[in-house]
């Protein structure tokens, strides 16, 4: 399990370093977005990025 997660989290930085690499102008675009849509919106949002994102996790290791 340990490994598992330290894979996660290596392929989270992974993707989170190619898109400060590969795209840092539409990076800043998106955060200006969110800082507009508030952070109830934003709350909202993470909320169901994460949902969604157990969900895959679970369909896959099941």
């Amino acid at each position: 399990m340990l490994t598992e997660i330290l894979f996660g989290l290596g392929f989270v930085a992974i993707v989170e370093g190619l898109v400060l690499a590969l795209a840092p102008s539409r990076l800043m675009k998106v955060l200006e977005m969110l800082r507009e849509i508030g952070p109830e919106r934003t709350r909202t949002l993470g909320l169901v990025l994460v949902s969604g994102g157990v969900l895959l996790v679970w369909a896959v290791h099941s």
